[in-house]
This record gives C-alpha cells, sequence and structure tokens, in this order.
C-alpha cells in the first residue's frame, strides 16, 4: 500500500476515534440522550473546522479559537442546544453566528435546511467553502448582521443563536414559526444564562435551562454594533 494512502487511513481512524469518544464521555455521559443528536456528533468531523495548528485539540472538552475573536463553542454546549430544539428532519432552521460553520453542520444533519448568519464577511466566506468542500448542500451562509435574522426567508420552525445579547432580539422572536422553538444565551460579559423560547401564537414560553458563556452578538439587537469587513 502507497505509503501516503496508508497514513491518511491511519489518521482518519485516529479522528474518528477520537470523535466517537468524545460523544461518549462528553456528551453522552453528560445528559443528552437525542440519539439523533449523538449521531450527528459522530458524524461531523470537528477537527476540520478549527485552525491547523488546534486540530490536535479538536475532540477536546473546550471552546477554540477560530479567529476574529470568534470561538467554536465545545462539543457538549453544541449537542445540548442543538437537543433542546428537538429537531426531526423537516425543519427549516436558522442559526445566529455561523463562526467557523460547525453548528451549522451539526443542525444540517438533523434538519432538511439550514439559514445561517455570520457578521464577519471573511468568517463567512470561509465557513460557506469550507461546508461546500466537506458536503453540507443543505447549508446557506449569509453574511450580515444577525440580530436581524433573515425575514426575506422566514418563518423558521427553530433557531440557534451561538452569541449572547442583552434581551432576546424581537426581529428573531417575530421569524420564529407558530411552535417553534429557540435557544439563546443572554446576559452580559460577566453572567448570561442559556434560555429556550416555545412559541404558541402570539405568546413565547421561556424556560431558563441554565448558566453559560458565549461571545457576544454584535448587531443592531446585540451588545453592540460592529462593522463587516
Amino acid at each position: 500500500m502507497d505509503d501516503n494512502v496508508s497514513s491518511m487511513a491511519v489518521r482518519s481512524d485516529t479522528y474518528r476515534d477520537l470523535r466517537l469518544g468524545m460523544v461518549d464521555k462528553q456528551i453522552r455521559r453528560r445528559g443528552v440522550k437525542d440519539e439523533r443528536v449523538l449521531q450527528a456528533m459522530s458524524n461531523v468531523p470537528r477537527h476540520e473546522f478549527v485552525p491547523r495548528e488546534c486540530i490536535g485539540r479538536a475532540y477536546e472538552d473546550e471552546p477554540l479559537p477560530i479567529g476574529e475573536g470568534q470561538t467554536i463553542s465545545q462539543p457538549y454546549i453544541v449537542a445540548a442546544m442543538t437537543a433542546l430544539l428537538r429537531l426531526e428532519g423537516a425543519e427549516r432552521v436558522l442559526e445566529i453566528g455561523t463562526g467557523c460553520g460547525y453548528q451549522a453542520a451539526v443542525l444540517s444533519e438533523l434538519a432538511q435546511e439550514v439559514f445561517t448568519v455570520e457578521l464577519r464577511a471573511a468568517l463567512a466566506r470561509a465557513a460557506n467553502d469550507r461546508l461546500q468542500r466537506l458536503g453540507f448542500r443543505n447549508v446557506h451562509v449569509h453574511c450580515g448582521d444577525g440580530s436581524l435574522g433573515l425575514p426575506e426567508l422566514a418563518p423558521f420552525d427553530a433557531i440557534l443563536v451561538a452569541a449572547a445579547a442583552p434581551a432576546l432580539p424581537p426581529p428573531l422572536l417575530e421569524q420564529l414559526a407558530e411552535g417553534g422553538r429557540m435557544v439563546m444565551p443572554v446576559g452580559g460579559p460577566s453572567e448570561q444564562e442559556l434560555l429556550l423560547v416555545n412559541k404558541k401564537g402570539s405568546e413565547c414560553a421561556i424556560q431558563h435551562v441554565g448558566a453559560c458563556r458565549f461571545v457576544p452578538l454584535h448587531g443592531r439587537h446585540g451588545g453592540k454594533e460592529a462593522a463587516t469587513g
């Protein structure tokens, strides 16, 4: 066998073993029981979404820097937030804060279509290229102010926000479909809480899930304005 082919096979098996270990030790054992979510986390190659210098830490239980002051969330948080949406496969999902594209890739395994918004143009371009290269064809990357959502494509059956704002952005609540669910961290730099919103008619029932720590959401309804570029 060609040495390069052999080396690639060993490396692939190593990543697969690390990924399955991540799912078992960091996610399943910590209470995430949704088998579809666990399978999605087993399928998506997290090492493809982190900078080259972080590949050796890709399956550790921690967030990692991805550039421009942003991070890829720790695997458990990605799985826990995804499980809260209770996706069944036919949903149109909106994600706010594309980052490197990892959360969108996980969502794409569980929903019919994923629309994801990233404020920073460089991150949006890189995420789109990465997702297309890896075959996640049902993910549509948009560059813009995520706190405004995508009104032209609403409503959405589920919304996941991967950055914290002082309050739930009204445009996102408006774009959530009847019976839809939204999960989002709310709070300031020192104290945040993960919220789950269930929309029923004109009312939104809010469930407090627990403490968390996310980068701030920028934009009109975020913590502060930020320029694209």
